[in-house]
């Protein structure tokens, strides 16, 4: 079976394993690998709504925070910050209209 996909770095040892062949090669432009990988996760989760596809993308979103030299550490901090200011989506808020007072 082909592929041609970006796959976690463990699974052609699970393969060979497994007693099958993995036949591999390195990404040759890993951004749009991550792209392509964040895309397909997400696709995933919004089929399922299962915990392992969000945490897919979770992992997706460090490799792409890897790649990109960005900390993770600070990411979160970058977020929590956001949060404070802006607030999160834990109350469901939908904005139907802006109007001048």
């Amino acid at each position: 079976m082909q592929y041609d996909k970006l796959v976690r770095d463990r699974i052609p040892q699970i393969i060979q394993d497994s007693g099958k062949i993995a036949v591999t090669a390195p990404v040759k432009d890993i951004d749009q690998a991550l792209d392509r990988k964040l895309r397909e996760e997400t696709d995933e989760y919004l089929e399922s709504h299962s915990p392992e596809e969000m945490a897919d993308i979770l992992e997706v979103l460090h490799g792409i925070a890897y790649h990109a030299g960005m900390d993770w550490d600070a990411l979160e901090a970058l977020r929590l910050k956001k949060r404070a200011e802006r607030g999160g989506f834990e109350k469901g808020i939908r904005l139907l209209e802006v109007r001048d007072r």
